[in-house]
Parts: structure tokens; C-alpha cells; sequence
């Protein structure tokens, strides 16, 4: 029987996987959360370079440390880099180093496609292996972290895995993905109909099915994996298959990317111009090469699967 700890249990990737590891065969499953008392879960607080795991690493053979300080829009805390910093390298350190000493054999790491960066053009999607280039104080903190683990593998041989996933979507899903669910539920018209972006997103089944095939396959060891469904939607085929599989068919006006981008420009609302009009695409040939793995859901059964209740 394989012993896991799961940190971040509560959260929209961790409860998901909780939930499907508490449901594997062969595997016990413990997990950490911040506050509350919570079946097979660990107190522990807020997570920082003082954390004591000590409790919850007993007999651990594998940590997925699913925790984080979450990319949040708009945060204005006076300092962000050093708040990210605290819980995501600071406090992601110090659990591998407690890891590696309790005598755990790999330690996952569930990243963020913003290391690699923020965008990518002329149909080059990042890799990998590609030269990490962050461009926010989370994606910067992310990087940190990850550079923390791999000279912690050194120091200790701690196998480490690294997974970095572009937007997560799925049941109960949160941020902008939800607004954008709002709208097209409310059929509001969106002068989003004429846009020929790309963009790699990753639905939380597929997103835990490959993080539970990195607890124990053997390539996976020291590596760093994207994470996606292996196809890519423009902006406007993304809001059509929201829609769809919501049974309301978004109502969408063909107004040119130019146009939204200046206006967005004037508005001071750039960020979100290139969310909605710029591409990020990832190249998973590595994750599913290496891992023999496919994603077992398509976009469009992801999509359905937000919105079924028995999911």
C-alpha cells in the first residue's frame, strides 16, 4: 500500500484529486489543510518556511503538494513578489526538505504554464524544456519554487516531478472562466465572434489523471511536464462550446481582434485584451511520450462535465 500526502486538499485541483485518490486502489491518502477539522486531513496553518509536516509525513511515500499562494487578479498587496514568495517557494522548500528527510522517495509539484510565460506567437508553443521566462510575480514565484526542488533532488535524490498547467477548468470552477460562464448563460451578446486565437487549456480530470500517473511511473522522475487536452480553441470556438454544452448557444458578434484590442487600449484593460485575443499554446508530445499517456477526455467532454451534476 502507497502512502501519499496531498497539500492544498481544499482547493479547486486538490479536492478534485482527493477525491480520485481516495478512490485508487493500492493507495492510502492523507492530505494537509490550512484550518478546520477534516477527515483524514492534517491542521497545519499557513504554510511557510517554519511549517512543521512532521506529523503528516510519517510513513509518506510520495508528497503531491498542491498548496499554493493562487495567481489572484488585481491583488494589490504592497509587496506581491514577497507574498508569493513566502508560501510558494519559501514554504514549498521547506516541506521537500522535510520530504526528503522523513525518507520520501518523490515529491510532485503542481507548477504553472507562467513560468514559461505569459504568451506565445506565430503558432510556437512552449516546450517543456524551453528557457522559463516569467513575467509576473506568481509565474516568477512558481520558477523559484521549482528551482528550489530540483537542488533539493540534488542534495538528497528526492525524486522530484515538476507539472505545469495553463487555465484549469472543470465543476465548481472559479476566477475567469466562471464570469465567463455567467455570460453566456445569460445570453448576453459578446463582441467576441471573430477571434482566431489560440489558447491550450487543461480540464481537472485530465489535470489529475496525469499528476496520478506521475505518483509511481518510472520516467516520470525529475522531470518537468506540461499539462493541457492536447487541443487548442480560439477564444470564440471556446465560448461556442461553453455554450453547447450549456444548451445555450452563445450569442457572439463578429467584431475585428483590432478594434477590441484599441479599445481595451483606451480602457486601460490590456491584461484582459490579451487574455481574450492572445495565444498560449503548450506542447504536450513530452508529458505523453514519456508517460505513455493521452488525455482521456476531449475538450468538449470536459466542457460537458462542468455542468453535469453527477460529475
Amino acid at each position: 500500500m502507497m502512502k501519499i500526502l496531498l497539500t492544498g486538499a481544499t482547493g479547486f485541483v486538490g479536492s478534485r484529486l482527493k477525491s480520485a485518490l481516495a478512490s485508487t486502489s493500492g493507495i492510502h491518502m492523507v492530505a494537509t489543510v490550512r484550518n478546520g477539522q477534516v477527515e483524514n486531513c492534517f491542521t497545519i496553518g499557513d504554510i511557510g518556511r517554519s511549517t512543521d509536516f512532521s506529523d503528516a509525513l510519517l510513513g509518506v511515500d510520495v508528497v503531491i503538494h498542491a498548496a499554493a499562494r493562487a495567481h489572484i487578479m488585481r491583488d494589490e498587496t504592497a509587496d506581491l513578489l514577497a507574498e508569493y514568495r513566502k508560501v510558494n517557494v519559501d514554504g514549498t522548500v521547506n516541506l521537500a526538505r522535510q520530504a526528503a528527510a522523513a525518507g520520501v522517495k518523490r515529491f510532485i509539484f503542481i507548477s504553472s504554464i507562467k513560468v514559461n510565460g505569459e504568451t506565445t506567437v506565430n503558432g510556437r508553443a512552449f516546450g517543456a524544456d524551453d528557457k522559463p521566462a516569467p513575467e509576473d510575480a506568481y509565474g516568477l514565484s512558481k520558477l523559484e519554487a521549482e528551482q528550489g526542488l530540483m537542488a533539493v533532488a540534488a542534495e538528497t535524490g528526492m525524486e522530484v516531478v515538476i507539472i505545469r498547467p495553463p487555465l484549469v477548468y472543470g465543476p465548481g470552477v472559479k476566477g475567469n472562466f466562471a464570469s465567463m460562464i455567467k455570460l453566456v448563460g445569460k445570453r448576453l451578446p459578446l463582441p467576441l465572434g471573430a477571434i482566431h486565437n489560440q489558447r491550450s487549456l487543461v480540464g481537472i480530470d485530465n489535470l489529475v489523471d496525469l499528476i496520478i500517473r506521475c505518483v509511481n511511473h518510472p520516467a516520470a522522475a525529475n522531470q518537468v511536464f506540461l499539462a493541457g487536452d492536447g487541443e487548442d480553441l480560439s477564444t470564440t470556438e471556446l465560448l461556442r462550446g461553453v455554450g453547447q454544452a450549456m444548451s445555450k448557444p452563445a450569442r457572439l458578434i463578429p467584431v475585428p481582434a483590432g478594434l477590441l484590442q484599441f479599445g481595451a487600449m483606451l480602457l486601460g484593460k490590456e491584461a484582459m485584451a490579451q487574455r481574450l485575443l492572445g495565444s498560449l499554446q503548450v506542447d504536450i508530445s513530452k508529458t505523453c511520450e514519456l508517460l505513455d499517456w493521452k488525455p482521456p477526455y476531449t475538450v468538449e467532454e470536459g466542457l460537458r462535465r462542468c455542468f453535469e451534476r453527477s460529475n
